[in-house]
């Protein structure tokens, strides 16, 4: 047993390393350089496989419809008035919008009543219709108008009969159920035309010396007397060589 601890103690002794002389330096080996890191390899994509083409045929590319035409702008509107008396006042539906010759945008589509009245002479009214563009409209005042009829009693010398007087730019006419006193007259025939507001009576004398005398129904001679003056006007404006209006 002796000799196996000296024999272990003589191993440590002869493994131990030798103390290092005095003043001599501690050289610890430096660490290797580290390998110098290579730059990273850039490699290309590999090329993609060519696409599969498809055997499949394809047809022309259909067309696209052509896009409908724009709808055309609405026509402007307007309305143009113009009279042979310069000047006339235009009324549209009863508001008035200048005086003749004249051009108006401020009008709306559809139907109106145009008044045009000139001083000294009558008054004018229509019905007009606007449905696009500029409506001309010309208003004659130098011509002769007549178109007018009431209801009336024709006085026979014994008892009455009852119908229509009318008159129109060609004369007179007496219209009636009763066809023995039914009558026209010209005005060429005609010698006199009076009225007698009092008596209600509308006197009609021809040339040939031949009378009527008609009244009505009512209570005053106002309807007689607005028929009588407005067939004198128009008797006086044909003396006066102003024109029919159909001419």
């Amino acid at each position: 047993m002796l000799v196996v601890v000296a024999l272990a103690a003589a191993w440590l002794l002869l493994a131990r390393p030798a103390p290092a002389p005095p003043g001599a330096r501690n050289l610890t080996p430096a660490p290797a350089p580290a390998a110098a890191t290579a730059p990273p390899v850039v490699t290309s994509p590999a090329p993609s496989p060519p696409a599969e083409v498809s055997s499949r045929r394809v047809g022309p590319k259909a067309k696209a419809s052509p896009a409908p035409p724009p709808e055309p702008p609405a026509s402007a509107l307007a309305l143009k008035v113009d009279s042979d008396v310069p000047g006339a006042s235009v009324f549209v539906d009863r508001v008035y919008v200048g005086r003749t010759p004249l051009t108006t945008s401020d009008v709306t589509r559809g139907s109106h009543v145009l008044d045009v009245s000139a001083e000294g002479y009558e008054a004018q009214a229509s019905t007009i219709e606007l449905t696009g563009g500029t409506t001309d409209v010309m208003v004659r005042f130098k011509v002769v108008r007549l178109n007018e009829a009431i209801p009336v009693v024709h006085k026979h010398t014994i008892g009455s009969c009852e119908g229509r007087l009318a008159a129109d730019l060609r004369g007179l006419r007496y219209e009636t159920p009763n066809n023995d006193h039914a009558f026209a007259i010209t005005f060429a025939q005609l010698q006199s035309f009076e009225v007698d507001y009092l008596k209600r009576n509308l006197r009609v004398t021809r040339r040939d010396g031949k009378t009527f005398n008609f009244t009505d129904h009512t209570a005053n001679a106002d309807a007689l007397f607005v028929f009588h003056k407005k067939v004198e006007a128009a008797r006086a404006k044909l003396a006066a060589g102003l024109p029919p209006a159909d001419k």
